[in-house]
């Protein structure tokens, strides 16, 4: 875990050269194909800094920017971001409503870049009307691009999502006239996962958390059953670079093991 006590104060000439050394080191080494990033500490940073609520959103946000920047330029191919869960929705209603403004504002941002793609990762039916809206036209204007793909998610819960795979999964079952024994007999962890948010994609290589935290809270139950986790103390708009780094060169040194 990276410690708030290895945070320099300000950049310097040295700095930046173990920066680079760094760097070098991470290029050498293999990479995660699929990166989810738990972005999290907005609002202790906000509170930290005795701003409002809303501006730590708004540095998460701007922070977002940076790190896709940051996994381009290493060739990383598909990010996940925990943008907002379905308990995320319980709060209070003038910074709920402050936090999808600038959700929106984000996503627009993010699909500005025309080899970036889009996927929306989440419950539409439980967000506002306006906001499902977006994330379905910004996946129907990116769905051609052939660079970075970004899955948002937003409105997601990791059972709710569970929940869906399996209950489409019986829709297309009883579409298709068969019985529940038999969908039973058949049922596979490769049927489930074809039905699930991020179906098509590679499971996530590596998932970091930001802000000292060492717990999923529901993101990506099932995708993540054999990734990496990496805990880092920085609050997400706190986020460096060189954060980034140490995650990369820490996943590259584990042994990954596909069972128990």
């Amino acid at each position: 875990m990276a410690g708030a006590d290895e945070r320099p104060a300000r950049r310097t000439p040295l700095y930046d050269l173990y920066e680079q050394r760094l760097a070098r080191q991470v290029m050498r080494s293999p990479l995660p194909e699929h990166i989810g990033v738990m972005v999290d500490g907005n609002r202790r940073w906000a509170a930290l800094a005795g701003a409002p609520t809303r501006h730590g959103h708004q540095a998460g946000a701007d922070k977002i920017h940076q790190f896709l920047g940051w996994c381009a330029e290493l060739g990383i191919k598909v990010v996940t971001l925990y943008m907002l869960s379905t308990d995320n929705l319980n709060r209070d209603s003038a910074e709920l409503e402050d936090l999808l403004a600038i959700i929106g504002n984000t996503l627009d941002r993010i699909a500005e870049d025309p080899t970036v793609r889009v996927h929306p990762v989440g419950a539409p039916d439980v967000l506002p009307a306006d906001l499902a809206a977006r994330l379905r036209g910004l996946a129907e204007r990116t769905g051609d691009a052939d660079g970075l793909h970004v899955n948002v998610a937003v409105g997601y819960g990791g059972r709710r999502e569970i929940v869906d795979a399996v209950g489409e999964l019986l829709r297309d079952a009883a579409a298709a006239g068969k019985d529940l024994s038999t969908v039973a007999d058949e049922l596979s962890v490769e049927q489930i996962s074809a039905y699930l948010y991020t179906r098509g994609q590679p499971d996530p290589d590596l998932v970091i958390r930001t802000s000292g935290e060492q717990r999923l809270s529901g993101f990506l139950m099932w995708q993540s059953a054999y990734s990496e986790f990496y805990f880092c103390e920085a609050l997400w708009p706190d986020f460096r670079r060189i954060d980034f780094l140490r995650a990369l060169r820490d996943y590259a040194r584990r042994q990954r093991r596909f069972g128990s």
